[in-house]
């Protein structure tokens, strides 16, 4: 696939007010600082259609994005670091929960982990709940630049192992760098075949 439009439609933090259409959507979400905008960026081709900061905790708000007027990019908070109040957390927490569990347009999440770091327990907890809620979600690892192909491997290895102590079966896993573009067909083609399934 190849994204040849793709525009901003709104933010917001309530579920109900995510746009009224039978698109499907494809949610992002992964702990602060994972480099989920630079990946959106990536995979659309835009240098700030998602904006990218050095603080972790830049996206507040539910964000859609239109593409190829044909389905809808979510881009959620990230969750874990960011510099916020226990208040804000917790209503951060509310809309992303509400939203996995109340928006029937979400075909898929990808849950963006940095391929530098251990298993974290808010990660494996986080794919649980999903697990348990009944939402298909794929992995995406981010950063793989950043590691030597031979170390990049051997964490793989280590993450998958630690994932099937909790699943029967790996889910869909993506290796991507948003600095050489690594991953951007296979997402943007399992996207695609999603899409046509439900054509």
């Amino acid at each position: 696939m190849e994204i040849k439009q793709s525009k901003f439609v709104i933010s917001n933090s309530k579920v109900e007010n995510c746009p009224n259409s039978t698109l499907p959507e494809y949610a992002f979400i992964g702990r602060s600082n994972v480099g989920k905008s630079s990946l959106i960026n990536m995979l659309t081709g835009r240098k700030n259609l998602a904006k990218v900061s050095g603080k972790p905790g830049k996206t507040r708000l539910i964000n859609h994005f239109l593409i190829n007027e044909k389905w809808h990019l979510v881009d959620l908070p990230g969750y874990g670091y960011a510099k916020v109040s226990k208040k804000e957390k917790k209503v951060f927490q509310k809309f992303i929960t509400d939203y996995f569990k109340k928006r029937k347009q979400l075909v898929n999440a990808f849950v963006l982990i940095d391929s530098r770091h251990q298993p974290q327990t808010i990660d494996l907890e986080f794919m649980q709940w999903l697990g348990v809620n009944v939402i298909p979600f794929s992995i995406i690892f981010t950063k793989i630049d950043k590691l030597k192909p031979q170390t990049l491997d051997e964490k793989l290895v280590h993450y998958k192992s630690v994932l099937m102590e909790y699943w029967e079966e790996l889910m869909p896993i993506f290796l991507s760098s948003s600095k050489d573009k690594t991953g951007k067909d296979e997402i943007l083609d399992y996207i695609q075949n999603i899409n046509k399934s439900l054509s």
